[in-house]
């Protein structure tokens, strides 16, 4: 058994109006499995499908107060192109964000409610991903969440060190999933996270029980939902759908 990394998360304020910022930056469709709830996905695409992460956005009414520990990189592919990106985003309501960076070569931006992502360096050497280039998720640990998310999905780990680690889908396509040690420690629930699937055929608590016994934690929400919460091994909530 294993599951699959297929979209993220986002809680937002407005989700219509922010799946629109989203979906012009990244060039998507829109649309909506019911109310307060807004979906995004390349046009023409058949879900699920490693080529490309997609994003729900969930009404929530608590406003954000933290830098989200989960965020997305946009790919570029020149110098003019990152420039134009940087640009075309400001015009969208996006804003230039300080989060510590210093002089890097990359872009440091929110979106129209506060979400931290970046805008990569072109010479980045994440190629033919799509517009995401990746996936980052802040973390304590880079070699054990490395451990435990290589286990937990059937992504493939290319790159360990004790600063970041680098997955992605075994299939060679996509975003990356990276895993970026922060000095940062996580407080409350993550407003941006991992949503992850298994495969048809499979049992979804016999799943739950396999990815506790790497490591996850349960969470139980109370009520009757489809899907089951987790966290992983240092705490950030994730997904369990049901297989597909």
């Amino acid at each position: 058994m294993a599951t699959r990394l297929v979209q993220i998360n986002m809680k937002a304020h407005n989700d219509a109006a922010l799946g629109g910022f989203w979906a012009q930056v990244l060039g998507w469709e829109v649309s909506s499995e019911g109310p307060g709830v807004t979906n995004l996905e390349p046009e023409g695409f058949v879900y699920p499908d490693p080529v490309a992460v997609c994003i729900d956005l969930v009404a929530y009414p608590d406003p954000k107060t933290v830098k989200n520990r989960v965020h997305v990189d946009l790919a570029t592919t020149s110098a003019a192109h990152q420039a134009e990106l940087v640009t075309h985003l400001k015009d969208l309501g996006a804003t230039v964000a300080d989060v510590g960076q210093g002089d890097v070569p990359w872009t440091v931006m929110a979106d129209p409610e506060g979400n931290e992502f970046c805008v990569l360096d072109w010479r980045d050497t994440a190629h033919d991903t799509g517009p995401i280039a990746s996936v980052v998720v802040d973390c304590a640990d880079p070699r054990a969440m490395a451990r435990f998310w290589g286990e937990a999905t059937d992504w493939t780990v290319h790159k360990v060190t004790d600063d970041s680690a680098l997955l992605r889908s075994a299939t060679g396509v996509g975003p990356y999933l990276q895993f970026l040690r922060t000095p940062d420690v996580k407080t409350g629930w993550n407003r941006v996270h991992l949503d992850v699937r298994p495969y048809p055929g499979d049992d979804l608590k016999a799943e739950a029980a396999r990815l506790e016994s790497l490591g996850a934690t349960v969470i139980d929400l109370g009520g009757e939902i489809s899907w089951m919460v987790l966290a992983d091994p240092e705490g950030n909530e994730f997904c369990l759908l049901t297989p597909a």
